[in-house]
C-alpha cells in the first residue's frame, strides 16, 4: 500500500501539480482511464477552490482498501473563511464566485462517497473516495 502523498495548495500550478498525482496514484491503484479522468476533474475542482476561498490549503491522496476493493482516498482541507451555509453551496446553479454554481454538487456526483465539513472562520474539509471496478 503506497504512503499518503500531501500537495501543498497555493496557486494555479499546485492545482496543476495535485491534478497529476491524483492521476498517477488512481493508476496505479487500478483504476482506468476514465475514472483517472474523473478523479482529476474532481480534484481540480476542489483545489481551485482553495486558491479561490481560501488562499491557500492541501489536498491528501491515499489508496484505500475495503476488503477486495481497492480505492483511492482524497481529502482536500484548508483554515481559509468556510461556508456559511452548506445546504445552499451544495445546491446546483449556487455561487459566491463568477461560476455557473456546479462545482461542490458537480464534484459530489463524480466521487463515490463524498463529505463536506466546514466552520465559518475556521475552514472547509471535502472528503472523497472512489471505488476501483472490479
Amino acid at each position: 500500500m503506497e504512503a499518503e502523498l500531501s500537495v501543498p495548495i497555493a496557486s494555479d500550478s499546485d492545482i496543476l501539480m495535485a491534478r497529476q498525482l491524483g492521476r498517477q496514484v488512481a493508476a496505479r491503484t487500478g483504476f482506468g482511464e476514465g475514472d483517472q479522468t474523473v478523479i482529476a476533474a474532481a480534484i481540480s475542482e476542489v483545489a481551485r477552490n482553495i486558491v479561490r476561498y481560501a488562499t491557500r490549503g492541501e489536498i491528501l491522496l491515499r489508496p484505500i482498501n475495503h476488503g477486495a476493493r481497492r480505492g483511492l482516498l482524497i481529502v482536500a482541507r484548508d483554515q481559509g473563511p468556510g461556508i456559511p451555509d452548506l445546504n445552499l453551496a451544495m445546491q446546483d446553479g449556487y455561487s459566491t464566485g463568477n461560476g455557473f454554481g456546479v462545482g461542490l454538487p458537480g464534484t459530489r456526483r463524480l466521487m463515490d462517497e463524498f463529505e463536506i465539513a466546514s466552520e465559518p472562520g475556521r475552514g472547509t474539509t471535502v472528503t472523497m473516495r472512489k471505488w476501483a471496478r472490479s
